[in-house]
């Protein structure tokens, strides 16, 4: 359990949680742990198998603080909030920014930026772990390339002139992602494909895509965003457009490690995966368990948070951007600080 700003994260399993007083007291295995006072609250955090008392979640409606309960995995469950709560203004905020031009370029330039920075360090990690002469020039350039496109970008305020840097810096970063793979022991990848993925890296990169998209989904409906409003990604039906968004800043440092590491550790085989008709790959459940093992664990390791300057699992780290960004949409802080990579 952690309490990070004003909310409280619990992700011990079989944690209680009750009232006292005015406090939410922690208790695990009979042992009390953690007692906050809950008008210095916004909300609980629950994940995994976590029981809370009919008091304190009459005292949490009292104060204004809300209960978000999620699966062990992330998967967001259910929200418990008062009958006066401020979701409905958070979200008509959200909805005024993304209508406003100006407004909605400079929040997109946020999630821009930062996907740009994490591409370039991803790369540069990959240039100083190289032997081979080659591949580390062209890791290197790739990495200025994108660097030189980060600094062009903050004083742009055309929104196509924003997607043209996006859709660019993706072509210089997949073009080298090939040289990250040290013995491709037959997985070769030749450039981004989806919609079926035509190779097995794409098919692995597509899968865990979609696993980091459900958790910050997860996480925006946990804060009380509405996931289809996005800035860098327009609303289109169906599409979770402010995860898309926040996901940008993840791509690199959590999806394409894992991937790239997968195949460099040979946890996974050629063999994990069939071919179709028409060339389409897809993965066997071997696989499948592997990467969502992987990430798994992945989530349980510990960074310090660049913003926060606090010791963080993995796993919270799309819960600490969701509550960032409603506090910035709020107007709690002056500007929204996406995640970069150290």
């Amino acid at each position: 359990m952690k309490r990070i700003l004003n909310t409280l994260y619990v992700t011990t399993e079989d944690t209680y949680l009750y009232r006292k007083g005015d406090t939410v007291t922690v208790s695990v295995k009979d042992k009390d742990k953690l007692r906050i006072p809950l008008h210095s609250l916004e909300g609980i955090y629950c994940f995994g198998n976590t029981i809370c008392t009919t008091p304190l979640i009459e005292g949490c409606n009292e104060f204004g603080v809300k209960i978000v309960f999620y699966t062990k995995t992330g998967r967001f469950i259910a929200r418990i909030q008062g009958p006066i709560y401020g979701n409905v203004l958070l979200r008509k905020e959200q909805y005024t920014c993304s209508n406003n031009e100006i407004k909605a370029n400079e929040i997109a330039k946020f999630f821009l930026a930062a996907k740009l920075a994490n591409s370039r360090s991803v790369l540069l990690r990959a240039y100083r772990e190289s032997k081979i002469q080659d591949r580390k020039i062209l890791l290197k350039n790739a990495a200025l390339q994108i660097e030189e496109m980060g600094k062009k970008i903050s004083d742009e305020v055309d929104y196509y002139s924003l997607l043209g840097y996006e859709g660019r810096a993706a072509n210089v970063y997949f073009s080298v992602l090939n040289n990250m793979i040290y013995d491709n022991n037959g997985f070769l990848f030749n450039g981004r494909n989806k919609r079926p993925p035509k190779d097995p890296v794409n098919a692995m990169l597509s899968f865990i895509y979609a696993v980091l998209c459900n958790d910050i989904i997860s996480a925006l409906e946990g804060v009380g965003l509405d996931p289809a409003v996005g800035y860098l990604h327009k609303e289109r039906s169906g599409k979770p457009s402010l995860a898309l968004d926040i996901m940008e800043e993840f791509r690199a440092y959590l999806a394409d490690r894992l991937i790239l590491s997968l195949i460099n550790k040979k946890q996974v085989k050629k063999s994990d995966f069939s071919t179709f008709e028409g060339g389409s790959v897809d993965m066997q459940e071997r696989a499948k368990k592997i990467i969502i093992t992987a990430w798994q664990k992945r989530k349980q390791e510990e960074i310090t948070h660049p913003f926060l300057k606090e010791k963080v699992h993995i796993g919270m780290l799309p819960h600490i951007q969701a509550m960032l960004f409603s506090r910035f949409i709020r107007g709690d802080i002056k500007q929204y600080p996406p995640f970069y990579m150290k």
